[in-house]
């Protein structure tokens, strides 16, 4: 297993190692020791599995009280996947770096992202349909939630809405109310802190 660093102090492209010959591969993508060990959290305690079509955009979320670190994994399609650091005590603190997630051909390395705890996280379907498959290291905690708007002037996130052909992302009601970074209520300094 690879850990790639990223242009986000603690986000990491993770690539398992893939063995394959003519009937297709095999990787193990998860395993705690591995990950221990590449000092990555190996505790996860919820799955998540989303099917979107092209065009859908979701986020940019985040969680307070209970933050949620993000083990991401595209099981089909294609996404523009984005983090955003809020820790407010990171010189990254601001800052959204984008990974383009996709199924992977024979040819190409399988890939994981790590978005740990303090991040806001969101994505944009740029194939017809994708399926996503997130490990998160605390439980969905509704009171906790919050969301800051897809387009916010601050942040300025260069989604790439070119594959949209004209077309605006197509988002939630309740994304639609997302705040902007400016007035959001973000994680407190002690929160913010990775848990191994």
């Amino acid at each position: 297993m690879q850990v790639l660093d990223t242009p986000l102090r603690d986000v990491k492209l993770i690539q398992p190692q893939r063995f394959g010959d003519s009937r297709g591969w095999f990787a193990e993508v998860f395993n705690q020791s591995t990950f221990k060990n590449a000092g990555i959290p190996s505790q996860f305690v919820q799955d998540n599995q989303s099917f979107s079509v092209k065009g859908v955009l979701r986020g940019l979320h985040y969680q307070l009280g209970k933050p949620q670190g993000k083990l991401i994994r595209v099981l089909s399609g294609h996404i523009w996947d984005v983090a955003v650091d809020l820790r407010q005590d990171s010189p990254d603190f601001g800052k959204w770096a984008g990974f383009h997630l996709k199924t992977q051909s024979l040819d190409d390395d399988l890939q994981l992202l790590w978005i740990p705890e303090g991040f806001a996280h969101g994505f944009l379907v740029l194939s017809d349909t994708a399926e996503v498959l997130y490990k998160t290291t605390n439980l969905y905690f509704p009171i906790g939630e919050r969301s800051i708007t897809w387009n916010d002037p601050t942040l300025a996130i260069a989604w790439p809405l070119e594959a949209l052909n004209g077309n605006l992302p197509s988002v939630s009601p309740k994304d639609a109310l997302g705040k902007r970074f400016l007035g959001a209520d973000l994680p407190p300094v002690e929160a913010t802190t990775t848990r191994m």
